[in-house]
């Protein structure tokens, strides 16, 4: 990769809110990424963090009781997707950003057969003829492993398992040859077998196609050997980014840490506890003060409950905390 590329994909300073009766909860707060050409990075936190919503927004389709504030930008190819008028985005999306979902049956029409909705995609976003969207159609269905594509085309998805559905999705995605794909806890619902399959699937795809993708997940055992770059997120902040195998191996945020300890290992013998995270993630609505992880950090100090810590890069390795792993002492 050369490090001077301009990104395809640049977030900065984004902060998405909602109004809720209880007030307004803060599920992005202030984040900013950098994605390159080629390659894929993972978006790790546990369920709350604030994943979903960075996705969301940077594709614009958030709640009607959602807003992002002005001074957020999502560049694409240079063009500030929050300035563009929605009838421009109708165009962005599906054709240069796509998404694949957690559950494909809501993103799937049930009563709409499979051939069909490929082919629609096809037909209104490239004007391809109906004869030729469904040949390409069975292509894209067998590209992504599923056998006897022509015969699949007239099923519904009820009619498919999950994994299958979740192929059916993903050809859906790639049929018009998105720059940026965005896979969405693209596995979650699924069994492990299943699981490791769809991956597989993904990263292939996204060689073949040489596209750039966003792979979110809870969990970090997932994003190991299938992304180039890792940012842990959490309560609405990103707390950690680094190239993924290096983050892995060396943590520096303490949520890190308990993020990869927590994660079960094949070494394990039968029911092995797995080590839990203690405490819950605060409350979007009523954050506190300093870090937000202070409440479930073994190493808190004074200074954690006073301050918020700011991302900061050791080189390319960047982390909000005011006393990294394997420093042992408290920064200046």
């Amino acid at each position: 990769m050369d490090r001077f590329e301009p990104p395809l994909l640049e977030i900065q300073n984004l902060h998405t809110r909602f109004n809720t009766p209880r007030g307004v909860a803060h599920a992005v707060d202030g984040v900013s990424l950098k994605l390159v050409r080629g390659r894929t990075l993972g978006i790790v936190g546990e369920s709350g963090s604030g994943k979903s919503v960075l996705s969301l927004t940077i594709i614009d389709i958030l709640a009607k009781d959602g807003s992002v504030l002005s001074d957020g930008r999502v560049l694409f190819e240079g063009r500030d997707l929050r300035q563009l008028a929605e009838k421009d985005m109708r165009r962005i999306r599906g054709r240069d950003i796509a998404m694949v979902f957690q559950d494909p049956m809501s993103s799937l029409n049930p009563v709409k057969k499979i051939g069909k909705q490929i082919s629609e995609v096809l037909t209104k976003r490239l004007g391809m003829k109906r004869r030729a969207a469904r040949l390409r159609a069975a292509e894209l269905l067998d590209s992504v492993g599923i056998p006897e594509a022509t015969r699949q085309l007239g099923r519904f998805p009820m009619h498919l398992s999950g994994g299958m559905r979740q192929r059916v999705a993903i050809a859906i995605a790639i049929a018009c040859e998105p720059k940026l794909l965005i896979a969405d806890e693209p596995t979650t619902a699924l069994d492990v077998t299943i699981q490791a399959q769809i991956l597989d699937l993904l990263r292939r795809q996204q060689r073949e196609r040489n596209m750039s993708m966003i792979l979110i997940t809870h969990n970090l055992g997932v994003v190991s050997g299938y992304t180039d770059d890792v940012a842990i997120m959490y309560a609405g902040k990103i707390v950690e980014k680094y190239q993924t195998e290096e983050l892995i191996a060396n943590p520096r945020m303490p949520y890190t840490e308990a993020l990869i300890n927590s994660a079960p290992l094949l070494s394990d013998s039968p029911h092995t506890r797995l080590q839990a995270i203690p405490g819950l993630p605060p409350d979007l609505l009523n954050l506190p003060e300093g870090c937000r992880f202070q409440a479930r950090c073994p190493y808190v100090q004074d200074k954690c409950k006073a301050a918020t810590p700011e991302l900061e890069d050791d080189s390319e390795h960047s982390f909000a905390c005011w006393r990294p792993i394997g420093d042992g002492r408290d920064k200046a």
